[in-house]
Protein backbone atom coordinates (compact mmCIF):
# COMPACT_ATOMS: atom_id res chain seq x y z
CA UNK A 1 0.00 0.00 0.00
CA UNK A 2 3.01 2.37 -0.58
CA UNK A 3 1.26 3.30 -3.72
CA UNK A 4 -2.10 4.22 -4.92
CA UNK A 5 -4.73 1.84 -2.92
CA UNK A 6 -7.64 2.94 -1.97
CA UNK A 7 -9.47 3.22 1.50
CA UNK A 8 -12.93 2.10 2.25
CA UNK A 9 -14.98 5.62 3.48
CA UNK A 10 -16.01 5.75 6.57
CA UNK A 11 -20.25 5.69 6.65
CA UNK A 12 -20.57 8.11 9.42
CA UNK A 13 -18.56 10.58 6.95
CA UNK A 14 -21.89 12.80 6.35
CA UNK A 15 -22.76 13.55 9.85
CA UNK A 16 -21.02 17.43 9.97
CA UNK A 17 -19.91 17.21 13.75
CA UNK A 18 -19.38 13.42 14.06
CA UNK A 19 -15.69 14.12 14.34
CA UNK A 20 -15.79 16.28 17.57
CA UNK A 21 -17.28 12.88 19.09
CA UNK A 22 -14.70 10.90 17.90
CA UNK A 23 -11.93 13.38 18.64
CA UNK A 24 -13.17 13.19 22.07
CA UNK A 25 -13.31 9.41 22.15
CA UNK A 26 -9.97 9.20 20.75
CA UNK A 27 -8.49 12.18 22.85
CA UNK A 28 -10.06 10.01 26.10
CA UNK A 29 -8.16 6.78 25.39
CA UNK A 30 -4.98 8.84 24.81
CA UNK A 31 -5.46 10.64 28.29
CA UNK A 32 -5.70 7.43 30.05
CA UNK A 33 -2.36 6.37 28.02
CA UNK A 34 -0.46 9.16 28.85
CA UNK A 35 -1.28 9.35 32.87
CA UNK A 36 -0.61 5.86 32.74
CA UNK A 37 2.98 6.17 31.55
CA UNK A 38 3.31 9.24 33.74
CA UNK A 39 1.73 7.93 36.90
CA UNK A 40 3.89 5.46 37.90
CA UNK A 41 6.84 7.57 38.77
CA UNK A 42 5.11 9.14 42.08
CA UNK A 43 4.16 5.43 43.23
CA UNK A 44 7.75 4.09 42.97
CA UNK A 45 8.47 3.92 46.39
CA UNK A 46 5.58 2.84 47.59
CA UNK A 47 5.80 -0.33 45.46
CA UNK A 48 9.15 -0.76 46.23
CA UNK A 49 8.43 -1.28 49.99
CA UNK A 50 5.65 -4.10 48.98
CA UNK A 51 7.89 -5.77 47.06
CA UNK A 52 10.91 -5.40 49.39
CA UNK A 53 13.11 -4.11 46.82
CA UNK A 54 15.28 -0.91 46.65
CA UNK A 55 14.15 1.95 44.33
CA UNK A 56 16.37 2.16 41.91
CA UNK A 57 15.77 -1.73 41.20
CA UNK A 58 12.53 -0.61 39.45
CA UNK A 59 13.74 1.31 37.12
CA UNK A 60 12.64 -1.84 34.39
CA UNK A 61 9.34 -1.27 35.03
CA UNK A 62 9.19 2.19 33.42
CA UNK A 63 12.07 0.97 30.85
CA UNK A 64 9.51 -2.20 30.11
CA UNK A 65 6.84 -0.11 29.17
CA UNK A 66 8.88 2.20 26.80
CA UNK A 67 10.76 -0.87 24.92
CA UNK A 68 6.97 -2.07 24.44
CA UNK A 69 5.67 0.91 22.96
CA UNK A 70 8.67 1.67 20.62
CA UNK A 71 8.07 -1.89 19.34
CA UNK A 72 4.76 -1.84 18.27
CA UNK A 73 3.78 1.67 17.60
CA UNK A 74 5.38 1.01 13.91
CA UNK A 75 2.87 -1.87 13.40
CA UNK A 76 -0.54 0.48 14.17
CA UNK A 77 -0.64 1.57 10.45
CA UNK A 78 -0.23 -1.78 9.04
CA UNK A 79 -3.16 -3.21 11.67
CA UNK A 80 -5.67 -0.40 11.05
CA UNK A 81 -5.59 -1.12 7.17
CA UNK A 82 -5.85 -5.24 7.47
CA UNK A 83 -8.72 -4.73 10.34
CA UNK A 84 -9.88 -1.39 10.53
CA UNK A 85 -9.04 1.43 13.09
CA UNK A 86 -12.31 0.59 14.67
CA UNK A 87 -11.65 -3.10 15.67
CA UNK A 88 -8.00 -2.15 16.86
CA UNK A 89 -8.38 0.27 19.09
CA UNK A 90 -11.04 -1.85 20.93
CA UNK A 91 -8.38 -4.59 20.87
CA UNK A 92 -5.33 -2.04 21.78
CA UNK A 93 -7.77 -1.06 24.87
CA UNK A 94 -8.46 -4.87 25.79
CA UNK A 95 -4.95 -5.76 25.47
CA UNK A 96 -3.86 -2.29 27.54
CA UNK A 97 -7.14 -3.21 30.65
CA UNK A 98 -5.31 -6.63 30.48
CA UNK A 99 -1.64 -5.52 31.27
CA UNK A 100 -3.57 -3.33 33.95
CA UNK A 101 -5.05 -5.70 35.92
CA UNK A 102 -1.96 -8.27 35.28
CA UNK A 103 0.23 -5.23 37.27
CA UNK A 104 -2.19 -4.75 40.12
CA UNK A 105 -2.02 -8.61 40.70
CA UNK A 106 1.63 -8.20 40.62
CA UNK A 107 4.14 -9.28 43.68
CA UNK A 108 6.81 -9.02 42.72
CA UNK A 109 9.22 -7.21 40.12
CA UNK A 110 9.13 -9.50 37.41
CA UNK A 111 6.21 -10.13 37.17
CA UNK A 112 4.95 -6.02 36.92
CA UNK A 113 7.75 -5.92 34.01
CA UNK A 114 6.26 -8.21 32.44
CA UNK A 115 2.70 -7.07 32.68
CA UNK A 116 4.14 -3.11 31.82
CA UNK A 117 5.54 -4.35 28.53
CA UNK A 118 1.70 -5.74 28.07
CA UNK A 119 0.12 -2.46 28.95
CA UNK A 120 2.58 -0.56 26.62
CA UNK A 121 2.11 -3.20 23.53
CA UNK A 122 -1.73 -2.00 23.74
CA UNK A 123 -0.83 1.89 24.86
CA UNK A 124 1.51 1.72 21.32
CA UNK A 125 -1.64 1.46 19.23
CA UNK A 126 -4.55 3.92 20.71
CA UNK A 127 -2.44 7.15 19.75
CA UNK A 128 -1.74 6.40 16.15
CA UNK A 129 -4.78 4.30 15.17
CA UNK A 130 -6.97 6.85 17.00
CA UNK A 131 -5.23 9.86 14.60
CA UNK A 132 -6.18 7.35 11.90
CA UNK A 133 -9.49 7.07 12.64
CA UNK A 134 -10.04 10.99 13.09
CA UNK A 135 -8.18 11.79 10.07
CA UNK A 136 -10.80 9.44 7.92
CA UNK A 137 -13.80 11.23 9.28
CA UNK A 138 -12.73 15.12 9.54
CA UNK A 139 -13.04 17.23 6.58
CA UNK A 140 -10.01 19.07 5.18
CA UNK A 141 -11.10 22.22 6.62
CA UNK A 142 -12.34 20.59 9.81
CA UNK A 143 -8.86 19.35 10.95
CA UNK A 144 -7.83 22.54 12.53
CA UNK A 145 -10.35 21.94 15.02
CA UNK A 146 -9.92 18.36 15.47
CA UNK A 147 -6.30 17.98 16.09
CA UNK A 148 -6.60 20.52 18.94
CA UNK A 149 -8.41 17.91 20.51
CA UNK A 150 -5.44 15.86 20.63
CA UNK A 151 -2.74 17.92 21.12
CA UNK A 152 -4.45 18.78 25.03
CA UNK A 153 -4.50 14.84 26.28
CA UNK A 154 -0.44 14.63 25.07
CA UNK A 155 0.11 17.66 27.41
CA UNK A 156 -2.30 17.08 30.25
CA UNK A 157 -1.68 13.35 30.67
CA UNK A 158 2.38 14.17 31.67
CA UNK A 159 0.81 17.06 34.03
CA UNK A 160 -2.03 15.09 35.53
CA UNK A 161 0.19 11.47 36.19
CA UNK A 162 2.39 12.61 38.93
CA UNK A 163 -0.88 14.66 41.38
CA UNK A 164 -3.17 12.00 40.30
CA UNK A 165 -0.19 9.19 41.73
CA UNK A 166 0.26 11.16 44.78
CA UNK A 167 -3.19 11.19 45.74
CA UNK A 168 -3.88 7.34 44.94
CA UNK A 169 -1.06 6.00 47.05
CA UNK A 170 -1.67 8.52 49.60
CA UNK A 171 -5.09 7.75 50.33
CA UNK A 172 -5.22 4.51 48.65
CA UNK A 173 -3.43 1.19 48.01
CA UNK A 174 -1.41 1.82 44.74
CA UNK A 175 -2.70 -1.40 43.01
CA UNK A 176 -5.71 1.37 42.56
CA UNK A 177 -3.64 3.17 39.99
CA UNK A 178 -4.36 -0.01 37.57
CA UNK A 179 -7.38 -0.84 39.06
CA UNK A 180 -8.66 2.36 38.03
CA UNK A 181 -8.12 1.43 33.74
CA UNK A 182 -10.52 -0.92 34.03
CA UNK A 183 -14.39 0.90 33.80
CA UNK A 184 -12.24 3.49 32.02
CA UNK A 185 -11.35 0.90 29.47
CA UNK A 186 -14.95 -0.31 28.97
CA UNK A 187 -16.48 3.01 28.88
CA UNK A 188 -13.58 3.69 25.89
CA UNK A 189 -14.70 0.59 24.19
CA UNK A 190 -18.33 1.14 24.03
CA UNK A 191 -17.89 4.90 22.61
CA UNK A 192 -15.70 3.40 20.07
CA UNK A 193 -18.10 0.57 19.29
CA UNK A 194 -20.98 2.69 18.81
CA UNK A 195 -19.32 6.00 17.01
CA UNK A 196 -16.00 4.80 15.14
CA UNK A 197 -16.22 3.52 11.47
CA UNK A 198 -13.90 0.52 10.83
CA UNK A 199 -13.01 1.84 7.55
CA UNK A 200 -10.07 -0.20 6.59
CA UNK A 201 -7.48 -0.36 3.49
CA UNK A 202 -9.14 -1.93 0.31
CA UNK A 203 -5.69 -3.72 -0.75
CA UNK A 204 -3.67 -3.99 3.10
CA UNK A 205 -0.21 -4.77 2.43
CA UNK A 206 1.96 -8.30 3.50
CA UNK A 207 2.89 -7.92 6.62
CA UNK A 208 6.74 -6.79 6.86
CA UNK A 209 8.15 -9.26 9.33
CA UNK A 210 11.95 -8.16 8.24
CA UNK A 211 10.80 -4.88 8.72
CA UNK A 212 9.17 -5.14 12.51
CA UNK A 213 11.99 -6.90 13.77
CA UNK A 214 14.99 -4.28 12.83
CA UNK A 215 12.78 -1.54 13.82
CA UNK A 216 12.24 -2.97 17.49
CA UNK A 217 15.47 -4.05 17.98
CA UNK A 218 16.73 -0.48 16.90
CA UNK A 219 14.21 1.71 18.91
CA UNK A 220 14.33 -0.70 21.59
CA UNK A 221 18.66 0.11 21.80
CA UNK A 222 17.96 3.59 21.61
CA UNK A 223 15.77 4.56 24.26
CA UNK A 224 18.11 1.94 26.72
CA UNK A 225 20.94 3.76 25.11
CA UNK A 226 19.21 6.68 26.42
CA UNK A 227 18.63 5.76 29.35
CA UNK A 228 21.99 4.22 30.34
CA UNK A 229 23.30 7.65 29.42
CA UNK A 230 21.35 9.69 31.87
CA UNK A 231 22.85 7.54 34.39
CA UNK A 232 26.57 7.98 35.92
CA UNK A 233 28.71 5.55 35.12
CA UNK A 234 26.93 3.87 32.37
CA UNK A 235 28.19 5.65 29.30
CA UNK A 236 30.17 3.20 28.03
CA UNK A 237 26.97 0.76 27.78
CA UNK A 238 24.75 3.76 26.33
CA UNK A 239 27.62 4.34 23.62
CA UNK A 240 27.03 0.54 22.51
CA UNK A 241 23.21 0.42 22.66
CA UNK A 242 23.50 3.59 20.45
CA UNK A 243 25.84 2.25 18.25
CA UNK A 244 23.51 -0.51 17.59
CA UNK A 245 20.20 1.88 17.18
CA UNK A 246 22.49 3.44 14.03
CA UNK A 247 23.27 0.53 12.15
CA UNK A 248 19.82 -0.62 12.66
CA UNK A 249 18.55 2.46 11.51
CA UNK A 250 20.77 2.35 8.75
CA UNK A 251 19.70 -1.22 7.94
CA UNK A 252 15.84 -0.18 7.61
CA UNK A 253 16.26 2.50 5.34
CA UNK A 254 18.21 0.35 3.27
CA UNK A 255 15.51 -2.74 3.81
CA UNK A 256 12.36 0.28 2.97
CA UNK A 257 14.64 1.00 -0.25
CA UNK A 258 13.99 -2.93 -1.00
CA UNK A 259 10.91 -3.84 0.47
CA UNK A 260 7.79 -3.10 -1.98
CA UNK A 261 5.71 -2.53 1.08
CA UNK A 262 8.02 -1.77 4.29
CA UNK A 263 6.44 -1.54 7.95
CA UNK A 264 7.44 2.33 8.26
CA UNK A 265 6.71 4.04 4.60
CA UNK A 266 9.92 6.52 4.76
CA UNK A 267 8.68 7.48 0.91
CA UNK A 268 6.04 10.09 3.19
CA UNK A 269 9.07 12.58 3.88
CA UNK A 270 9.03 12.95 0.36
CA UNK A 271 5.85 15.40 1.17
CA UNK A 272 7.13 18.61 2.26
CA UNK A 273 4.67 19.73 4.85
CA UNK A 274 4.84 16.36 6.65
CA UNK A 275 8.89 16.64 6.75
CA UNK A 276 8.83 19.72 7.71
CA UNK A 277 6.38 19.12 10.37
CA UNK A 278 8.01 15.89 11.73
CA UNK A 279 11.24 17.69 12.05
CA UNK A 280 10.31 21.08 13.85
CA UNK A 281 7.53 19.08 16.48
CA UNK A 282 10.36 16.29 17.03
CA UNK A 283 12.68 19.14 18.79
CA UNK A 284 9.77 20.74 20.47
CA UNK A 285 8.83 17.59 21.40
CA UNK A 286 12.10 16.90 23.17
CA UNK A 287 10.73 20.12 25.71
CA UNK A 288 7.44 18.64 25.97
CA UNK A 289 8.92 15.53 27.36
CA UNK A 290 11.08 17.05 29.43
CA UNK A 291 9.32 19.51 31.14
CA UNK A 292 6.68 17.64 33.37
CA UNK A 293 10.28 15.81 34.21
CA UNK A 294 12.11 18.67 34.89
CA UNK A 295 9.74 20.90 36.88
CA UNK A 296 8.73 18.61 39.84
CA UNK A 297 12.11 17.86 40.53
CA UNK A 298 12.94 21.63 40.59
CA UNK A 299 9.63 22.10 42.96
CA UNK A 300 10.45 18.61 45.14
CA UNK A 301 14.43 18.43 45.11
CA UNK A 302 15.62 22.17 43.87
CA UNK A 303 13.18 23.96 46.38
CA UNK A 304 11.61 21.57 49.15
CA UNK A 305 8.27 22.14 47.86
CA UNK A 306 5.95 19.09 48.87
CA UNK A 307 4.62 16.47 46.14
CA UNK A 308 1.03 18.19 46.42
CA UNK A 309 1.98 21.41 46.13
CA UNK A 310 4.32 20.62 42.86
CA UNK A 311 1.50 19.19 41.30
CA UNK A 312 -0.79 21.98 41.96
CA UNK A 313 1.91 24.67 40.58
CA UNK A 314 1.59 21.62 37.38
CA UNK A 315 -1.42 21.86 37.10
CA UNK A 316 -0.95 25.87 35.51
CA UNK A 317 1.07 24.38 32.73
CA UNK A 318 -2.74 21.82 31.95
CA UNK A 319 -4.68 25.18 32.11
CA UNK A 320 -2.90 26.84 29.75
CA UNK A 321 -3.16 23.92 27.53
CA UNK A 322 -6.65 23.85 27.46
CA UNK A 323 -7.21 27.65 26.18
CA UNK A 324 -5.10 27.18 23.30
CA UNK A 325 -7.52 25.24 22.04
CA UNK A 326 -10.11 27.46 21.59
CA UNK A 327 -7.99 30.13 19.72
CA UNK A 328 -6.17 27.95 17.36
CA UNK A 329 -8.80 28.18 14.51
CA UNK A 330 -8.74 31.90 14.24
CA UNK A 331 -5.10 32.28 14.63
CA UNK A 332 -4.31 30.53 11.75
CA UNK A 333 -7.04 31.79 9.59
CA UNK A 334 -5.12 35.28 10.18
CA UNK A 335 -1.92 34.16 10.25
CA UNK A 336 -1.51 31.28 8.50
CA UNK A 337 0.46 28.05 9.52
CA UNK A 338 3.79 29.65 8.38
CA UNK A 339 3.84 32.89 10.48
CA UNK A 340 1.82 30.97 13.48
CA UNK A 341 4.40 28.23 13.56
CA UNK A 342 7.60 30.90 13.62
CA UNK A 343 6.17 33.18 16.35
CA UNK A 344 4.96 30.72 18.49
CA UNK A 345 7.50 28.78 18.50
CA UNK A 346 9.56 31.39 19.93
CA UNK A 347 7.10 32.50 22.13
CA UNK A 348 6.76 28.34 23.70
CA UNK A 349 10.66 28.18 23.67
CA UNK A 350 10.73 31.60 25.25
CA UNK A 351 8.42 30.65 28.45
CA UNK A 352 9.72 26.90 28.78
CA UNK A 353 13.23 28.60 29.02
CA UNK A 354 11.85 31.48 31.52
CA UNK A 355 11.25 28.47 34.10
CA UNK A 356 15.22 28.08 34.99
CA UNK A 357 14.92 31.31 36.26
CA UNK A 358 12.39 29.60 39.21
CA UNK A 359 13.83 30.16 42.46
CA UNK A 360 11.94 29.27 46.16
CA UNK A 361 11.49 32.75 46.72
CA UNK A 362 9.40 33.62 43.76
CA UNK A 363 5.81 34.18 44.39
CA UNK A 364 3.74 31.05 43.48
CA UNK A 365 1.39 32.88 41.30
CA UNK A 366 3.58 34.33 39.19
CA UNK A 367 5.88 30.69 38.82
CA UNK A 368 2.22 29.84 37.53
CA UNK A 369 1.22 32.50 35.59
CA UNK A 370 4.59 31.85 33.31
CA UNK A 371 3.47 28.10 33.46
CA UNK A 372 0.53 28.74 31.71
CA UNK A 373 1.82 30.80 29.11
CA UNK A 374 4.20 28.25 28.27
CA UNK A 375 1.72 25.20 28.47
CA UNK A 376 -0.35 27.61 26.25
CA UNK A 377 1.92 28.40 23.54
CA UNK A 378 2.91 24.57 23.54
CA UNK A 379 -0.27 23.26 23.05
CA UNK A 380 -0.56 25.68 20.13
CA UNK A 381 2.22 24.61 18.50
CA UNK A 382 1.28 20.89 18.74
CA UNK A 383 -1.76 21.78 17.39
CA UNK A 384 -0.65 23.18 14.31
CA UNK A 385 1.78 20.67 13.51
CA UNK A 386 -0.26 17.46 14.06
CA UNK A 387 -2.59 19.67 11.36
CA UNK A 388 -0.42 20.57 9.14
CA UNK A 389 1.75 17.26 8.56
CA UNK A 390 -1.35 16.25 6.54
CA UNK A 391 -1.88 18.79 4.61
CA UNK A 392 -1.18 17.39 1.45
CA UNK A 393 -1.07 13.45 2.21
CA UNK A 394 -3.26 11.44 0.09
CA UNK A 395 -6.07 9.32 2.24
CA UNK A 396 -4.27 5.69 1.04
CA UNK A 397 -1.28 6.76 2.97
CA UNK A 398 -2.62 8.69 6.20
CA UNK A 399 -2.33 5.10 7.82
CA UNK A 400 1.74 5.03 7.04
CA UNK A 401 2.31 9.00 7.69
CA UNK A 402 0.83 8.14 11.37
CA UNK A 403 2.18 5.39 12.19
CA UNK A 404 5.83 6.99 11.13
CA UNK A 405 4.53 10.26 13.22
CA UNK A 406 3.52 8.53 16.07
CA UNK A 407 6.89 6.61 16.28
CA UNK A 408 8.62 10.11 15.97
CA UNK A 409 6.04 11.34 18.51
CA UNK A 410 7.11 8.74 21.05
CA UNK A 411 10.68 8.71 20.72
CA UNK A 412 11.26 12.28 20.84
CA UNK A 413 9.06 12.35 24.14
CA UNK A 414 11.07 9.81 25.39
CA UNK A 415 14.08 11.03 24.47
CA UNK A 416 13.46 14.39 26.29
CA UNK A 417 13.58 12.59 29.66
CA UNK A 418 16.82 11.22 28.49
CA UNK A 419 18.12 14.73 27.57
CA UNK A 420 17.31 16.28 30.27
CA UNK A 421 18.67 13.63 32.68
CA UNK A 422 21.78 13.97 31.06
CA UNK A 423 21.92 17.97 31.34
CA UNK A 424 21.36 17.39 34.97
CA UNK A 425 24.64 14.61 35.50
CA UNK A 426 26.55 17.21 33.29
CA UNK A 427 25.76 20.25 35.28
CA UNK A 428 26.61 17.91 38.26
CA UNK A 429 29.73 16.95 36.86
CA UNK A 430 31.05 20.62 36.39
CA UNK A 431 30.54 21.65 39.74
CA UNK A 432 31.82 17.62 40.83
CA UNK A 433 28.83 17.26 42.87
CA UNK A 434 26.88 13.60 43.94
CA UNK A 435 23.97 15.42 44.49
CA UNK A 436 21.90 17.47 42.46
CA UNK A 437 20.46 21.37 43.20
CA UNK A 438 18.66 24.48 41.89
CA UNK A 439 21.25 25.19 39.45
CA UNK A 440 21.29 21.88 37.88
CA UNK A 441 17.58 21.81 36.91
CA UNK A 442 18.08 24.92 35.63
CA UNK A 443 20.81 24.31 33.38
CA UNK A 444 18.85 21.55 31.83
CA UNK A 445 15.34 23.38 31.35
CA UNK A 446 17.76 25.79 29.44
CA UNK A 447 19.11 23.06 27.38
CA UNK A 448 16.01 21.38 26.28
CA UNK A 449 14.46 25.22 25.42
CA UNK A 450 17.36 25.78 23.19
CA UNK A 451 16.71 22.41 21.64
CA UNK A 452 13.27 23.81 20.87
CA UNK A 453 14.11 26.99 19.93
CA UNK A 454 15.85 25.10 16.63
CA UNK A 455 12.37 24.43 14.81
CA UNK A 456 12.81 27.77 13.83
CA UNK A 457 14.90 26.61 10.74
CA UNK A 458 12.23 24.07 9.83
CA UNK A 459 9.71 26.48 10.56
CA UNK A 460 10.48 29.35 8.40
CA UNK A 461 10.69 26.13 5.64
CA UNK A 462 7.11 25.99 5.19
CA UNK A 463 5.22 27.20 2.18
CA UNK A 464 3.34 30.49 2.69
CA UNK A 465 0.30 28.92 1.64
CA UNK A 466 1.24 25.69 3.54
CA UNK A 467 -2.28 24.14 4.95
CA UNK A 468 -4.63 27.13 3.67
CA UNK A 469 -7.44 24.64 2.25
CA UNK A 470 -7.38 23.65 6.27
CA UNK A 471 -7.00 27.42 7.91
CA UNK A 472 -8.85 29.70 5.43
CA UNK A 473 -6.31 31.65 5.27
CA UNK A 474 -5.32 33.59 2.36
CA UNK A 475 -1.53 34.14 1.63
CA UNK A 476 -0.55 38.25 0.94
CA UNK A 477 0.82 38.05 -2.35
CA UNK A 478 -2.39 36.37 -3.62
CA UNK A 479 -5.26 38.82 -1.96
Amino acid sequence: MSGGCAVVPPADRSQPDNYRIVALIVASTMIMEQIDATVLTTALPTIARDFREPVNALGLLLTAYLLAVAAFIPLSGRLADRFGARSVLRAAILVFMAGSLLCALSTSVAEMSVARFVQGAGGAMMTPVGRIALLRVARKHELVSATAWLVTPALLGPMLGPPIGGLIVTHLDWRWIFYINLPIGLAGIAAISAFIDNGRAAAPGKADIGGFLICAMGLGCLLLGCERASQPGRLGEAFLLLAVAAVMAGVYVRHAARCPDPLLDLTVLRDRSFRLSLIGGSLTRITQGAQPFLLPLLFQVGFGFSAAASGAIMLATAVGSLVAKAIVSPVLRRLGFRRSLILNGLLSSLFYGLAAAFRADWPVPLMMAVLVLAGFFMSFQFSVYNTVAYDSVEAARISRASSLYSTFQQLLLSLGICTASVAIQASMAVRHAALPRTGDFSAALIVVALISLLAFFANRRFAPDAGSAMSGHVPREDR
